[in-house]
Parts: C-alpha cells; sequence; structure tokens
C-alpha cells in the first residue's frame, strides 16, 4: 500500500520560480506539485520548502573526530554527532572529506581514514544515520604515501568525488609565505632554522610527487566514474592542468582569472559558504560573493560550518543584486548535485527523492523546521 504524505501552504523553492502551493509526496518521492492553497496536509503557515542541501565538502567529521590536537575520538560517536548537526542544518547528502597522504608533521595515519569510512558505512546499515553519506577523498599529492592511503579504498563504491591537492608553500593557497608563515610557523612554534628546513621538504615533496600523483589518481577515477575536483587553483597554467586531469568541479580558487577560466570551461566552481557569511576568505584569497557577482559561482560548501550551507544562499539573495533565492539556492542543492550525477535529488520536481527541508525565515539567519529524507522525517 502506498504512503502518501501533503505539504501545504508552503512557499516551493523551485529552480527558477517560486510557487505558494502544496506538495504531494508518495513512497519516498515527489508525485505532484500544485499551486494555490489547499486545506489537506501539513500546514506549513506559508514557510519557504527548499531541496534537501547537498554537501560536497566539509571537514566537520574531522573536528568531532580529533577535537583536540593528539586526541582521537570514538568512530561511531564521532559520525553521530557530525550528522546530527549536518542534518539539523538542512543537509541530506553529505561528502564527508577524508585525508589522503601524511607523514609524520600531520595527517593521520596509514588505514585511519579506511577505519573512518568503515565506521559510516556501519553506522549507515545500522540505522544511526539520518543524512546519506558519501566519500570525498582529499587527496595531498604532494604526499610521498598518498598513493597507498588512496589504494585503500580501490573497491569503495561509496568514494563519489576526489580532489587533488597541493599545500606546499609557493602553491595555490599558499603562493604567498605570509599566510604559510601563520599556519606552519607560528602555530608550531618553530624557529626560523627549523621553518626552514620544513619548507624547504615541502617544496621538495611538492616538485617529486605532485605531477605524476596527479596523473595516476586522476586516471582511476575516470576508469571508475568517480568526479575529480582540482583544489586551490591560482592561475591559467592550473586550469589547463585540471582539465587535462578531467576535473569537473574547481574547489576554492584563488585568483579570479582561474575562477572565471574554470567556470567558461565547464567546470562548477566551489567557494566557502562561510566566505559569504563573513564576507571574506579566512585565509586571505579572493571574495566568494565577488565571484557570486562575476557570476562565476556555481557551488557553495559549508567547509567547516554546517549551518553556513543554509544561511550563505539567503545572503547572497539579499546582497547580490543578479542572483535570485531560487538561483542561490540551485547553487546547494542543484549544481552540485548535477556536479557528482545525482541526477535523483537536488531540485523539487516529479518523480524526484522527498529530500526536502522545510526553513522558517522572516529576517536573519535562517531556521531549519523540519528535514525529509526520502519522504521519512529525519529533523
Amino acid at each position: 500500500m502506498s504512503k502518501e504524505t501533503v505539504f501545504s501552504n508552503a512557499r516551493i523553492v523551485l529552480e527558477d520560480d517560486i510557487l505558494s502551493g502544496s506538495i504531494l509526496i508518495r513512497d519516498g518521492k515527489i508525485a505532484d506539485i500544485s499551486e494555490g492553497s489547499s486545506v489537506a496536509g501539513e500546514d506549513f503557515e506559508g514557510d519557504y520548502i527548499i531541496p534537501g542541501l547537498v554537501e560536497l565538502h566539509t571537514d566537520h567529521l574531522e573536528g568531532h573526530y580529533q577535537p583536540r590536537p593528539g586526541i582521537r575520538w570514538h568512530k561511531t560517536a564521532a559520525v553521530q554527532a557530525h550528522d546530527a548537526q549536518i542534518v539539523t542544518s538542512g543537509i541530506t547528502t553529505v561528502f564527508d572529506c577524508l585525508r589522503m597522504g601524511a607523514d609524520e608533521d600531520g595527517g593521520f595515519e596509514h588505514g585511519e581514514m579506511r577505519e573512518m569510512a568503515d565506521a559510516i558505512q556501519s553506522a549507515e546499515k545500522e540505522g544511526r544515520l539520518r543524512a546519506e553519506h558519501l566519500i570525498h577523498l582529499r587527496c595531498e599529492v604532494s604526499a610521498d604515501n598518498v598513493l597507498e592511503h588512496f589504494a585503500d579504498f580501490e573497491n569503495d563504491p561509496h568514494v563519489r568525488l576526489v580532489s587533488l591537492m597541493d599545500h606546499a608553500p609557493g602553491q595555490r593557497q599558499f603562493q604567498t609565505m605570509d599566510q604559510y608563515i601563520f599556519y606552519y610557523q607560528k602555530k608550531r612554534g618553530l624557529s626560523n632554522e627549523a621553518f626552514a628546513r620544513f619548507v624547504a621538504k615541502r617544496q621538495a615533496e611538492s616538485a617529486r610527487n605532485s605531477t605524476p600523483h596527479r596523473a595516476a589518481i586522476a586516471k582511476v577515477c575516470a576508469e571508475r566514474g568517480i568526479t575529480v575536483a582540482s583544489h586551490d587553483d591560482a592561475t591559467l597554467s592550473h586550469v589547463d592542468e585540471a582539465i587535462d586531469n578531467g576535473v569537473r568541479l574547481a574547489e576554492f580558487p584563488t585568483s579570479f582569472d582561474a575562477a572565471r577560466a574554470s567556470h567558461e570551461h565547464g567546470m562548477s566552481v566551489l567557494m566557502g559558504a562561510p566566505n559569504i557569511v563573513r564576507g571574506k576568505s579566512h585565509s586571505g584569497n579572493i571574495a566568494a560573493r565577488d565571484l557570486a557577482e562575476m557570476g562565476v559561482l556555481d557551488v557553495l560548501s559549508s567547509d567547516y560550518v554546517p549551518l553556513s550551507l543554509l544561511h550563505a544562499p539567503f545572503i547572497l539573495a539579499d546582497e547580490v543584486e543578479s542572483i535570485t533565492l531560487p538561483k542561490a539556492i540551485a547553487m546547494v542543492t542543484s549544481t552540485p548535485a548535477r556536479t557528482v550525477s545525482l541526477d535523483d535529488r537536488g531540485r523539487i520536481a516529479t518523480g524526484l527523492r522527498a529530500d526536502l527541508v522545510r526553513v522558517h525565515r522572516s529576517h536573519g539567519v535562517p531556521v531549519t523546521r523540519s528535514v525529509w529524507r526520502q519522504g521519512r522525517r529525519v529533523a
């Protein structure tokens, strides 16, 4: 017997319009969308109903697993805490970032991220999770052991996104030394001599490993149908390299030229929602709002603050003349879903998954009232 639910008196955010009306859900999918008031079903009292948010890049799980330097939390407990905050932020599909590549100065040991992925998948099977969790492997291509870490996931169908990163000094995010000194010398308390050795080691690793590791990982992703992302592209040559590697998602470009070129070549340009909320980048790079005004911002990511993924689209719609609320919401729903070939979600349309969020907002920070994943209420 079919199960039906009706949501009425809602402002329904479609891809290109906002419709006042009702939604009929049948067996976990959107069965009908109708305009006008209805006496049937749950009365949304004029609140927005938007698609469940699709999060492609979040480091939030890492903060629960390692809440203090040197501390490792119980993996299942960390996953559950992460999931709870994700869902109450309106996110129904989340790509959990797991770091590939480490050394004695940071990162995780070989096998540790594989264990975390196993904990996520076990929690899912046991019914502990409310969002759908997929895996995003963040591959530090300059690291000697990145391919060894990456090999732990060669048969894992949950891996749907892989990013190619190089955080060596003089590269991409750290083109100048000011931010690198803050991140690595001051935070670690290194002397000038120790810092010089640290920089030289990182630069040598990058020169030795970056190009062959990028090519090897991109080749595997092409064979398995995994979406590839570039990371912190700064120059047109970086964009050319991304094109050669089959990149579909340009994460956090650090220059206007790289962002524009990526967008023009058909890549989805991703920036951080916290950048929109704060009005600037935490690392001193370009502002996401400027890219939005240029028309080259396609996707937002919560990065390290889950609620920012719901907050930022409303800010863009309020403050950027060329961006309507449907267009802003698409940056956190339909566009990220399409970028990673999840064509069954991200839009309010008949036949798609009933991943939906009730949002109340009269002014300021929006409030998540309720969340449904495949028609089942999860928050």
